[in-house]
């Protein structure tokens, strides 16, 4: 399976400290992962891709992201390396790819774009061949025209769009993100229940017009945990220690650094906290970082008492989250 990284910070960072150098960066997580394991795919090696914003705005170039994919391993491609050391950016995206769905292709490799946004996900849409034709039907001629390949992510990036009041906006409110994200989760539950689907849906989206960042720990089971997701905060990410070993500092309470990442890029455990299952996360333009449960019809109380916690079968069968055990017990 797949997975992926956000970074955004007050000021740009080198994408060699994010993507290359760290010992447990997420390009070497993807071929030595120590919390997810896919036994059916233990390798992240089906492409790769990277986006980011400039530094400072240049009306010749644009306000668009720019996107660096590849089908080649993330590890064995020089071209990345040269780039990740040339290249800073205060908000990227970054992403490693096991296909699942779709094929070997450019055209699948995330991040997806559209004007100012840039689209992750990690996860599968369970059936998605079952509601594929149906939810291509309620797409406006802007969304449907965006998707260039042939995965669920790509074409869940378009019903996305299409709840936007204008696609191709240059900025977007926190609201209006969230209230797009919330719809394109609620749409492809419905579809699901019409087309009488009832394995879960693994949803870990995430979007990002430059400035605010929607990100989802999300499965359609009222019982199941969803693909792991973490996020870390300080004022600094620097290399501590030869190797690659990095550590997040805070020096004070401001958070100029927030990073989320499918899996911890540090062996620190005070560095890292969970996002909690069926939660959206929110980095606002001013740094905030919020969690918001998703309330709907998956959703579980913490106070109902009835609940006697998620199990991690599911994901952890599909490389998605390590057992509880582990992830109480290993140093992450």
């Amino acid at each position: 399976m797949c997975r992926f990284v956000i970074y955004k910070g007050t000021a740009p960072v080198q994408l060699s400290h994010l993507l290359t150098r760290p010992c447990h960066s997420i390009i070497n997580q993807a071929f030595d992962s120590r919390l997810r394991l896919d036994h059916r795919r233990p390798m992240n090696g089906d492409g790769f891709g990277v986006g980011w914003y400039d530094s400072v705005y240049d009306e010749e170039l644009g306000s668009q992201p720019c996107i660096f994919t590849s089908v080649t391993p993330a590890w064995n491609n020089v071209n990345l390396t040269r780039l990740a050391e040339k290249i800073k950016s205060p908000l990227v995206f970054g992403h490693v790819r096991a296909t699942t769905a779709g094929s070997l292709s450019l055209d699948n490799c995330h991040p997806f774009v559209h004007g100012n946004l840039m689209f992750m996900h990690n996860g599968g849409i369970a059936d998605f061949h079952l509601i594929k034709r149906k939810l291509q039907m309620g797409l406006p001629d802007v969304a449907f025209d965006m998707v260039q390949g042939n995965t669920d992510s790509e074409w869940a990036f378009a019903l996305f769009l299409s709840m936007l009041p204008d696609p191709n906006a240059r900025t977007f409110t926190v609201p209006t993100l969230r209230k797009a994200m919330l719809d394109t989760i609620a749409t492809l539950n419905k579809y699901a229940e019409e087309a009488g689907i009832t394995e879960p849906s693994l949803m870990n989206f995430c979007v990002t017009d430059g400035e605010t960042v929607i990100v989802t720990r999300y499965i359609s089971s009222k019982r199941d945990e969803a693909a792991s997701l973490w996020f870390s905060s300080g004022t600094s990410f620097s290399e501590y220690a030869e190797g690659g070993h990095y550590k997040m500092s805070k020096a004070d309470k401001r958070e100029n650094i927030i990073m989320i990442a499918s899996e911890p890029l540090t062996f620190e455990r005070a560095d890292w906290m969970e996002i909690k299952t069926n939660n959206m996360a929110i980095i606002t333009p001013k740094m905030n970082f919020l969690q918001i449960p998703i309330i709907d019809q998956f959703y579980v109380s913490p106070a109902d008492p009835t609940f006697t916690g998620r199990t991690t079968e599911f994901a952890r069968e599909k490389g998605l989250l390590a057992p509880r055990k582990e992830l109480s017990a290993t140093k992450v």
